[in-house]
């Protein structure tokens, strides 16, 4: 046996998408980072040995423009490229990849930390170091460092250490949250096992083991859907272990999980209810998947309320947007619905406050086990909102250990840096601006080739009768005088201009003007809609919807949606989420859906031009959709050689370039197999672009050429620093969208 130790700055403990989250984001900003992880591979929940989805605000379509950004989008999209078929496997070696393209991590797979030195008082509790004993290698290794990160899951670093933190339910009054039970208690959202069928295509039997559960003496299979052809995804209601110790009862916890899943598959076998005859079992797993265990105390307990009012933490760090989703106690035994959901109107925010110990003086923390309280839990948990999480606490560990404080220092001092470093590193952060004082371009002027000024999307041949309401967001502005659709058949059409609430909320709530027209003679026309009085001056801080009401005779004409920041929406009261087992109530977000018209919009016209996609927004500070825009310049489709500059009024020193191009955040991806989206890379990428100085004789000097971009934050260093007096960008193709999308352009000297 050998005894090894490992000094790094920081220290990440395990190696779920928080922890990877969390490892890289601190390594790019220049620290030394040991990732521990007791697993053989990366990835948590979502590893090949685990295989659930990766879920996230978009929370599968509900909410717009929400797909996570930083390193957790890039895994998203570089993982579409290699894998839209949603390979386990590949997804593994996504997460292995984006690790090990990192010099500054060191990886330590299968090495489970079991011993945690900490020393201080109660209330100042101090993490000196963390050993590991690496399984199958005899390796005893001690991790030495001033910061360390719990990113287990299970919280067991910060509980070795003397962290507090809570397991099971509040009481209802301790926030005074609605969903939250009367009385206190120690139940937690159960584990489960997934699997996988195939069709062999030749008849194949199965013989069940002795431990196999004859599910119909349960109530499973009144209670549950049960399908031949489904894979494990839809089997997520195989839970069970929330009113025992999940930790300390996996085992039996995992047992009974596989008695239930052999039992499952003997019925669809065997019962002669089911057409499965030359169906199989592919694989099936043998680690539960966790859902709750320990809850850190922080320095903010994130609650239902701070969710559903989506409140506006000054030192948001992160976003969710998964609904609050809350399992029965009995799991798969029990005989209500396997889930119950509660829905914010659009993403809320996380404080930084959320990630580190209240009382563990040098410990942050991210995944799962955050300050959250039960309910808000339910919401933070998924893996793709627990990997911008790890994000913005690896990062505020980096600077931790930059400016030697305590994350608690960090918080009371320089919040606000925080913030502005994710922002430049791209991270997930909605409704705040950059403000780098480091970015050259903060001082230049912004030109370009064309911008889309006329928003005039065109019929694709495809219509929709107007049997219910349809809203189309639009990047309109600063005014609107009117508004023309392509329309047929008979009927008087009524359109209102709308806005949402908040800068991220999709969902008409305040009507701003209205028009009415009448449509006659069947055939298709262009029906202009001409607001009452002056044109409305159209509010910067909110998304500007045009609602279309319903008229039963009267039918749309459709047209491909190649613009950026146009989502067309379709009125559904009554509807329910594919996930949601709750009756739709007051959550008008699940009534107005996107998926029936994905990647299409009612044919178009607004009037006066827009400049909402202007160069000037490359410099607005804005990296996400947000308000009334997406906050990006896209060139004019007829534009054959785009291209983007800033000026200075004198020579400037530049030696690196930032690009930001879009990667279509609203497009729901997803890792494994619970749906696909079609395409590898994302069409509003920019594929091949050229960077350029402006020579002393007023050429240009190429100084980077790049082709078959698949990414969304680029970062180039020059070979040289230059001086000059402006750059360009020459935008060449794109991977399949008709303008060029370019977010934000920066310099740094």
């Amino acid at each position: 046996m050998r005894h090894e130790v490992v000094t790094s700055d920081i220290t990440v403990v395990g190696g779920g998408l928080a922890g990877v989250c969390a490892a890289v984001a601190a390594a790019r900003l220049g620290r030394r980072v040991a990732l521990v992880t007791n697993r053989p591979v990366l990835g948590g929940n979502s590893s090949s040995e685990v295989r659930v989805w990766v879920c996230g605000a978009t929370s599968h379509g509900v909410h717009h423009f929400a797909r996570e950004g930083g390193v957790m989008g890039e895994l998203l999209v570089e993982n579409q490229y290699r894998n839209p078929e949603g390979n386990p496997y590949y997804w593994d070696l996504v997460v292995l990849d984006a690790v090990r393209a990192e010099p500054n991590i060191t990886l330590f797979l299968n090495t489970d930390v079991r011993e945690v030195a900490a020393s201080g008082p109660d209330d100042a509790r101090r993490i000196d170091s963390v050993t590991g004993w690496m399984m199958g290698s005899e390796r005893l290794i001690r991790f030495d460092g001033p910061l360390y990160l719990d990113c287990t899951g299970d919280g067991l670093v910060g509980h070795l250490a003397g962290a507090r933190y809570r397991i099971g339910r509040e009481a209802r009054s301790e926030y005074g949250e609605p969903w939250a039970p009367e009385v206190a208690d120690d139940i937690t959202l159960g584990s489960t096992l997934l699997f996988y069928t195939k069709d062999t295509g030749e008849p194949t039997r199965y013989v069940p083991p002795s431990f196999a559960k004859d599910i119909t003496a349960t109530p499973i299979p009144e209670h549950r859907i049960i399908r031949a052809g489904d894979n494990g995804c839809a089997y997520w209601w195989i839970e069970w272990g929330g009113e025992l110790d999940t930790v300390h009862d996996n085992d039996r916890i995992r047992d009974e999980l596989w008695s239930v899943i052999y039992g499952i598959w003997d019925y669809i076998k065997n019962s002669g209810r089911f057409d499965a005859d030359t169906m199989s079992l592919e694989w099936v797993g043998a680690l539960p998947g966790k859902r709750e265990y320990r809850r850190f105390v922080g320095g903010h307990t994130l609650t239902q309320h701070d969710i559903m009012d989506q409140v506006e933490f000054d030192d948001r760090v992160a976003f969710g947007g998964w609904s609050i989703d809350l399992h029965p106690p009995g799991g798969m035994y029990a005989t209500e619905a396997g889930s119950k959901h509660l829905y914010s109107t659009g993403v809320y925010h996380v404080p930084y406050r959320s990630l580190y110990s209240v009382n563990c003086t040098n410990m942050l923390m991210a995944g799962r086990d955050i300050s959250a309280s039960h309910v808000a839990f339910g919401s933070t948990r998924v893996m793709a909102t627990c990997g911008t999480l790890g994000e913005a606490a690896g990062t505020a560990a980096a600077l931790c250990v930059q400016r030697q404080l305590s994350p608690r220092e960090l918080s009371e001092r320089h919040s606000s840096d925080l913030v502005q470093t994710l922002l430049r590193q791209d991270g997930s952060i909605v409704g705040l601006a950059a403000h780098d004082p480091a970015d050259l371009a903060a001082a230049a002027s912004v030109t370009a080739s064309s911008y889309l000024r006329s928003l005039a999307l065109r019929p694709n041949g495809e219509s929709r009768e107007l049997t219910s309401d349809i809203a189309v967001v639009v990047p309109a502005g600063p005014l609107l005088e009117s508004v023309s659709l392509l329309l047929s058949g008979d009927g008087e059409v009524t359109v209102e201009v709308c806005v949402g609430d908040r800068g991220q909320n999709y969902v008409p709530a305040r009507q701003l003007a209205s028009a009415t027209a009448t449509v006659a003679g069947g055939q298709p026309q262009w029906v202009r809609f001409v607001l009452a009085g002056q044109p409305v001056k159209l509010p910067e801080g909110l998304p500007v919807i045009v609602v279309l009401r319903s008229v039963p005779g009267v039918t749309v004409h459709l047209a491909d949606n190649t613009v950026p920041g146009v989502l067309a929406l379709i009125n559904q009261p009554g509807k329910r989420s594919p996930d949601d087992q709750m009756p739709l109530g007051s959550q008008q977000v699940l009534a107005w859906r996107s998926i029936p018209l994905h990647r299409r919009a009612p044919a178009i016209r607004l009037s006066p031009d827009t400049n909402a996609l202007a160069p000037a927004r490359v410099l607005d500070g804005y990296q996400r959709p947000y308000g009334s825009g997406p906050h990006m310049w896209c060139s004019d489709p007829t534009d054959d050689e785009p291209w983007l500059r800033l000026d200075w009024p004198q020579p400037t020193v530049v030696r690196r370039i930032d690009v930001i191009f879009d990667d279509d955040v609203h497009e729901d991806l997803i890792n494994l197999h619970h749906h696909r989206t079609p395409g590898r890379e994302l069409p509003t990428l920019v594929r091949d672009y050229v960077i350029e100085t402006a020579g002393p004789d007023g050429g240009w000097v190429e100084r980077h050429v790049e082709t078959g971009n698949r990414r969304r934050h680029r970062v180039h260093d020059l070979t040289e620093a230059v001086t000059t007096t402006a750059v360009r960008l020459r935008l060449t193709a794109t991977n399949g969208a008709p303008s060029a999308h370019v977010i934000s352009l920066r310099g740094y000297a």
